[in-house]
């Protein structure tokens, strides 16, 4: 699949704004905590996305009812679906000056009924781009940091009406950030998630 800028500007792709908060102190200091032990960016966009992925458990396998979609709020708060955690990751990278795209899937929904739009991101290094899933592991799950073939999550089955969307969005897709930012709790929110981009 190639992968589509939504805009051809990457600089969009470094931006700062209220989602993707990387000028807001506290991910500054993880940015800079993360950093400080690495070698060179690849080395500081591999600890980022295992920060994400294994520090900040998946609000759905820890149980957390909580709502978050602020990349300073995930990280305070520690909890976050893969939408959430795909923003605090993009945060971090940029902090860092990487090009960091939010991109998204279709799969079949937890429960089998229906879908639901799947957040991931992707980091742009030696000129392109590589797709990154920090939802978190969990049996069945063995997501990796990878610049050499995907290491994602989950692999869309066409068969089953899932999909991957092939377009890199510089800022969260306005469908996703409505039902995050309207969702008292997640349960309201499994309820709101679109099935579809």
């Amino acid at each position: 699949m190639e992968l589509i800028q939504n805009t051809a500007d990457l600089s969009a792709y470094l931006a700062a704004d209220e989602v993707i908060d990387h000028h807001h102190p506290r991910v500054r200091e993880t940015a800079a905590r993360l950093a400080a032990g690495a070698e060179d960016s690849y080395d500081y966009a591999r600890a980022a996305y295992e920060f994400v992925r294994d520090a900040i458990p998946h609000s759905q396998d820890s149980g957390d009812l909580r709502v978050t979609w602020r990349a300073s709020d995930v990280l305070e708060k520690r909890t976050g679906i893969c939408h959430a955690k795909a923003h605090a990751l993009a945060a971090l990278l940029r902090a860092e000056d990487i090009p960091t795209a939010l991109c998204y899937q279709r799969l079949t929904a937890d429960d089998g009924a229906g879908h639901v739009v799947h957040g991931l991101i992707a980091v742009r290094f030696h000129g392109a781009w590589h797709r990154q899933d920090p939802r978190g592991n969990k049996p069945g799950v063995d997501a990796r940091f990878s610049l050499d073939g995907e290491r994602l999550a989950w692999i869309p089955d066409p068969e089953s009406n899932e999909m991957d969307y092939p377009v890199l969005y510089a800022e969260p897709h306005p469908v996703v950030l409505g039902a995050l930012t309207a969702a008292p709790d997640r349960p309201y929110l499994w309820k709101t998630l679109p099935t579809a981009l």
